[in-house]
């Protein structure tokens, strides 16, 4: 299946075609189930309450970038770490921290985040690959802070509280953003890039107001669903509604011509989830049928039992397949899959999508399928081999992340009331 899957994606067959040809080859040499009850798998692996939430995120944080969202967060981000060494990587960071927070998109991060510090850090002496490769990474945070389209995803396909993933996310986003932070840092000390303003107070309560209407979103998204407000469906409608509002009656930088494009773009990039999401979960069905959850965890369990050296299986795992497959078919394929075996060695199902994230955002910049790199590259016109040696330090960075988080359950678990720093 996976030799007929990745034969067709080579020649150049979309991948949710490439995913429906294989699984039938499959069918028609291994009968495990039959075609009708295929298509009703289809139809039920998009026809879910939750995965409303999936294109509600994807408006919203194209509302809030087309609103002036974006320069207004990076203003607010500059005012605070003022003339430190290497300050406009720093800000990059920060506002990535900041836009994935309403966008919940790694290469909208990098487009709405990029178009404005990429320019900035050049004049300011900054190497062109070095910028571009930082803003490529630090746009993988994206998907680490809440809200994150992959863990919805992950918390539709393996039936695991969306709003736990979110809170949970938090803290593993502070471990990312500083460490690139901290890279970008020394990396500045050796060349010599010093800041560019100063620090006052009254520079930051000024782009503070500014910003204190994208600022809100988070704590509205967040707040509701962590108090019961509403669900993580009816949060991705209401900062919808909410981006909306202030981008046509505060900010008035939102027109109503523009809010038609953005939904007419976001429903055929919705369309193409969908299509993809529905064979994928298919085959993750047949994979039951298959007992591939027993192989995986017998081949694994084969080698060790450790829960440490089982999740360096799975980021090695995770890593290869993010370098060649997109992040939708991955999570919907492996996610039931793999959390079926390590929960089997006291894994959290919270702390593991937790993890894939990790993992996934990593492979937003690891070429050949490497969607922040396409978009860094298309934005500045620069080759993508140059920026990945530009960027290799904060791709060391990201890893070590990974597993700093991943052997830390209490980073992203502490926050849920469970401190152990132990499995099981």
């Amino acid at each position: 299946m996976f030799l007929v899957m990745f034969g067709l994606m080579f020649l150049g067959v979309p991948i949710a075609v490439s995913i429906y040809i294989a699984m039938l080859v499959l069918i028609g040499m291994n009968p495990v189930t039959t075609t009708n009850f295929i298509a009703q798998t289809l139809y039920g692996g998009v026809a879910s309450f939750t995965n409303l939430a999936l294109p509600f995120f994807m408006i919203c944080g194209t509302i809030m970038e087309t609103g002036g969202l974006s320069k207004r967060l990076v203003r607010f981000a500059n005012s605070l770490v003022g003339g430190i060494t290497g300050s406009l990587g720093m800000v990059t960071v920060i506002a990535c921290m900041f836009f994935g927070a309403v966008s919940g998109s790694a290469p909208a991060t990098v487009a709405a985040i990029g178009s404005i510090m990429i320019p900035m850090m050049v004049s300011n002496g900054y190497n062109k690959y070095y910028a571009t490769g930082l803003t490529c990474c630090a746009g993988g945070l994206g998907v680490i802070v809440p809200p994150s389209y992959p863990m919805v995803l992950y918390g539709v396909t393996c039936n695991v509280s969306v709003g736990k993933l979110f809170i949970a996310g938090l803290g593993p986003a502070f471990v990312v953003g500083g460490l690139l932070m901290l890279i970008n840092y020394v990396m500045c000390k050796r060349w010599g890039i010093k800041g560019d303003t100063k620090l006052e107070l009254k520079n930051i309560a000024s782009s503070f107001w500014d910003a204190k209407w994208a600022l809100i979103m988070p704590v509205i998204i967040l707040g509701g669903i962590y108090s019961g407000i509403f669900t993580a469906t009816e949060a991705a409608v209401v900062a919808s509604v909410y981006g909306i509002v202030i981008g046509l009656f505060v900010h008035r930088e939102l027109k109503l011509e523009k809010l038609w494009a953005i939904f007419r773009d976001n429903a055929a990039f919705i369309a193409g989830t969908m299509f993809v999401m529905a064979p994928s979960k298919a085959t993750g069905q047949v994979f039951a049928y298959l007992n591939i959850t027993k192989i995986i965890a017998n081949f694994m369990f084969s080698i060790s039992t450790n829960p440490y050296i089982v999740l360096c299986m799975i980021f090695v795992i995770m890593f290869i397949v993010g370098m060649f497959v997109q992040t939708t078919p991955a999570i919907v394929i492996l996610a039931p899959t793999l959390l079926a075996v390590v929960s089997q060695v006291g894994i959290d199902p919270i702390h593991f999508g937790i993890i894939m994230t990790l993992a996934l955002a990593i492979a937003f910049v690891t070429p050949p399928v490497a969607l922040n790199l396409f978009v860094g590259s298309s934005m500045t016109g620069l080759s993508i081999d140059k920026i990945v040696r530009a960027f290799m330090p904060f791709l060391i960075g990201l890893i070590v992340a990974f597993f700093i988080v991943s052997f830390v359950p209490a980073i992203s678990l502490g926050v849920l009331g469970d401190w152990s720093l132990t499995f099981g």
